[in-house]
């Protein structure tokens, strides 16, 4: 008897999943895998999860490093958004754990790693309110009186910065431009580095507006700002990384000269390694060019007078 069901099709194919007709999904990458937090005794950087919010549930990963002055040391404070084409990957995954345990630990920085919502459970614009809640949960320790210990004692609200890869770094993006827009009182956003950003006019354009049901098209601003978005970014200074082999590369890039056009009075940095692919500093962390770019993130974070005013543009 032959059955009444039609066959399973493909009716949307995207760089990291496919769709059936049948409403299915197919991811190409196997969930990552995740790793507990835990007291580094190389470093000296602790490391714990916190529940930011329960309904929606948003949590993150905090590491601090070594405390040698318990009543009177304060760090700089980054909050970091982690990469996966906004469907993927996690705060609590071994490379951003890695990456972030050793940020704290040179740069001397508090670290909050936020694990914000993913599609298709919780499509955007939930990475982008989830990022915000954590952010403003930071600053809600600016009084000293804030749900989390170590940020009362030994976060500097005067010194926050802003970083993210790939997707976290398109949604710090929106994140200094909330800033930039409505403030945030108690907090002086100092920074924001984007490592390999996503932005529009790429083969990703599409799978962000299907994980988007509610879009403005290819023009979106959150995928293609316009110059009167980039001149309110909210801090002071921008990094900019980019891979010559990324396919992200021109929209990095793009970003760069955009931002220098649009009458923003902050200072902007672009960097790019040479012969290397997408988020090469995550799979490869010990080869040079990662090192150099590990150490140029510390850096921007460690400085007190910033670049030259003039934009610089460096290739490694």
């Amino acid at each position: 008897m032959a059955s009444n069901s039609s066959p399973k099709e493909i009716i949307k194919e995207f760089p990291f999943f496919r769709v059936y007709n049948d409403g299915r999904l197919e991811f190409f990458r196997p969930p990552c895998v995740k790793v507990p937090p835990f007291d580094d005794p190389i470093s000296g950087v602790r490391s714990k999860d916190v529940v930011i919010s329960s309904q929606p549930t948003v949590s993150a990963r905090i590491f601090i490093p070594k405390v040698t002055n318990p009543d009177k040391q304060k760090f700089p404070l980054v909050l970091y958004m982690h990469g996966g084409g906004f469907c993927t990957f996690s705060a609590f995954a071994k490379p951003y754990h890695d990456f972030c345990n050793t940020v704290s630990s040179q740069a001397n920085a508090i670290v909050v790693s936020v694990e914000y919502g993913l599609f298709p459970d919780r499509p955007i614009p939930a990475c982008y309110e989830d990022s915000w809640a954590a952010l403003k949960w930071v600053a809600s320790h600016v009084s000293g009186n804030g749900p989390d210990p170590w940020l009362n004692h030994h976060a500097d609200l005067g010194r926050v910065f802003i970083g993210g890869d790939s997707a976290g770094g398109n949604i710090a993006h929106t994140l200094a431009l909330r800033v930039g827009s409505i403030g945030l009182p108690g907090v002086n956003l100092v920074g924001v580095t984007m490592i390999h950003p996503f932005f529009g006019g790429t083969e990703d354009d599409e799978m962000w507006l299907y994980m988007c049901a509610s879009n403005g098209g290819p023009q979106d601003p959150r995928i293609k700002p316009p110059a009167e978005d980039l001149a309110r970014l909210g801090c002071e200074r921008v990094l900019i990384f980019v891979a010559e082999r990324d396919y992200l590369c021109p929209a990095g890039k793009n970003y760069y000269e955009e931002l220098k056009k649009s009458g923003w009075k902050g200072r902007v940095e672009l960097v790019e390694h040479l012969d290397e692919k997408h988020v090469f500093y995550l799979r490869n962390p010990t080869c040079t060019n990662a090192l150099e770019l590990t150490n140029k993130f510390i850096s921007f974070i460690k400085q007190n007078n910033g670049s030259p005013r003039n934009s610089i543009e460096s290739k490694y």
